[in-house]
């Protein structure tokens, strides 16, 4: 599979859409892996072209798109496909992210709405055949915190003393991720993946779906890689969704204390890996601008660790990894 230029995309959506002529593509911000994404304007329609030519995702994002439509989620249409080039033709569900309106007055109304997409996901998309978050996957995205963000960008080599409290610290992550009850979960459901639309929210970048823990996603809309918000509300909302699920049959804790607890733990595993992934991606991908946001991840980490013991030794390495950093902030 070779990349596709900008023209060839453009000749391939003239022809699938029988057009008279080649459209002009708007190159549309993607996500933080390799895939690009093209709207396209015909008359007062407008389309989306997804080209990840240099991956082979395309028969993963069918999938789940199709098991998403099935349970009445708001999930782009497939409208062409051509495996050999990577390309897929899908329906524009809307211009405006929930990050680009996302503010004091508007977060009440679009973070109901996003929860009641959440829970409709976790009540009816289907588990079937789908990847499980098993500790090899968890284990695995721990990992890149101290094979990137350590070695590249804090330029530290922990002791044998300290990956050994590192090993301890990611088997106690990760036994708390599978204790929890298992439903899909979309894996980035986060503001910039929500688009404003009707029904609302649209859900999109949804090929790393898997089976796990029903506290991911919640973490993933409330504590963003992106915008954060006052702690105290964050906990306000966490519980709230833990309410909502539990009045719509879902298999969440009765006790808030325990699930936020919970939500700490499935938390900290996230922003281990969302650290780990934005050093990868500013040192081998040569995207920096993703790391300037590690700061945020260390106060979602300093939250958690401040109200668990047991994450009292991450805190501790944490600390004195930061001390003995060379480069990074």
């Amino acid at each position: 599979m070779t990349d596709n230029t900008t023209e060839e995309i453009a000749a391939w959506a003239r022809d699938r859409l029988k057009m008279k002529s080649a459209p002009e593509l708007e190159p549309v911000a993607g996500d933080a892996g390799t895939r690009r994404y093209f709207r396209l304007r015909d008359g007062k329609t407008s389309r989306i072209i997804m080209d990840a030519s240099d991956e082979t995702g395309l028969g993963v994002f069918a999938k789940v798109a199709s098991r998403l439509v099935d349970a009445g989620i708001h999930a782009p249409e497939i409208l062409a496909t051509d495996p050999d080039r990577g390309l897929m033709l899908l329906e524009d569900l809307g211009e405006q992210s929930y990050l680009d309106v996302l503010d004091e007055d508007t977060a009440e109304d679009l973070f109901r709405d996003a929860i009641d997409c959440l829970i409709a996901m976790q009540q009816k998309v289907s588990l079937e055949g789908l990847n499980e978050y098993d500790p090899a996957l968890l284990l695995e995205e721990l990992s890149l915190f101290p094979d990137w963000f350590l070695a590249s960008h804090w330029q530290v080599e922990p002791t044998e003393d300290e990956l050994d409290a590192w090993e301890f610290i990611t088997m106690t992550l990760v036994r708390w991720a599978r204790d929890q009850e298992q439903v899909f979960v979309h894996r980035d459901f986060m503001p910039r993946n929500l688009i404003v639309s009707n029904p609302n929210p649209g859900v999109i970048d949804f090929q790393d779906a898997v089976a796990g823990p029903i506290s991911y996603d919640p973490i993933c809309l409330y504590r963003d890689a992106f915008v954060s918000w006052p702690e105290e509300r964050v906990d306000e909302w966490l519980e709230d969704y833990r309410q909502r699920a539990l009045a719509a049959g879902l298999p969440v804790t009765a006790s808030p204390e325990l699930w936020l607890r919970t939500c700490d733990f499935m938390g900290t595993q996230r922003h281990l890996k969302v650290l780990g992934i934005f050093a990868r991606l500013c040192y081998r991908d040569g995207k920096p601008s993703y790391v300037k946001d590690a700061p945020r991840f260390f106060r979602y980490l300093a939250r958690a660790v401040g109200r668990n013991p047991e994450l009292g030794e991450l805190g501790k390495l944490l600390a004195a990894w930061k001390k003995r950093r060379t480069t990074g902030g």
